[in-house]
């Protein structure tokens, strides 16, 4: 199940955003040499393994672990991986970015990686399994988006039905897949990530004084049926 996209447009274009899904693609390229498919070969040491960072901050590692709380955010493990976190990007970056304004949804975007990253550390302090992706800033993306446009109507395509797409409501979509990272962790799914980084995203929307003062003198325009 993918969304493909929402019911509002910004007027102003989502340079951010765009520029996000341009980097995240070219370091993926580049970890493979160019290739599409196959394992990480130049930042494979960039990973983020939690008992690294948990070693270092004690002081009992090296300090180099700490970085990877960041450069873990922009790895991807596969092909899949790459596009199914786009997908969310492109989807709900958009109109946070719109809501924001492109400097403070940079600067946010890397807090709620560094948030995301940190709670998969508290939870899995002891894990030597390395992390990596996009899909914690994501989240917090996600959590921005739950607060800002609750009400917005988001597309989605659910395989194999691939010519029936289903439309439903921001808030439901979103609390689903919140409630699932807690109540159904996957297996090798950074869920606490997730989770940590739609909680940072929900907290900077606060924060800031709530979609209200956020949405001030925005405009967006809306499809219709």
């Amino acid at each position: 199940m993918y969304p493909v996209r929402d019911n509002a447009h910004s007027r102003q274009t989502p340079v951010v955003t765009y520029t996000l899904i341009a980097l995240n693609v070219i370091i993926y390229l580049w970890d493979r040499n160019g290739a599409l498919l196959g394992p990480s070969v130049v930042f494979s040491d960039l990973t983020m393994k939690p008992r690294d960072v948990v070693a270092a901050v004690t002081g009992h590692g090296d300090w180099k672990a700490m970085t990877t709380l960041f450069t873990s955010l922009f790895l991807h493990g596969n092909l899949t991986h790459l596009i199914g976190n786009l997908i969310f990007l492109l989807t709900f970056g958009e109109n946070v970015e719109a809501a924001m304004g492109p400097a403070r949804y940079t600067v946010m975007y890397l807090f709620w990686g560094l948030f995301a990253s940190v709670a998969h550390v508290l939870v899995l302090a002891s894990s030597g399994v390395p992390t990596l992706g996009a899909s914690g800033a994501i989240g917090g993306v996600l959590g921005a988006y739950f607060l800002l446009f609750p009400a917005n109507r988001i597309t989605l395509i659910v395989f194999p039905f691939l010519f029936w797409p289903v439309e439903v409501a921001a808030w439901i979509l979103l609390s689903l897949w919140f409630l699932w990272q807690i109540i159904f962790p996957q297996q090798g799914v950074a869920n606490w990530a997730h989770a940590g980084g739609f909680l940072a995203g929900m907290l900077t929307v606060i924060i800031a004084g709530g979609p209200q003062r956020l949405l001030r003198g925005k405009q967006f325009s809306f499809d219709h049926d």
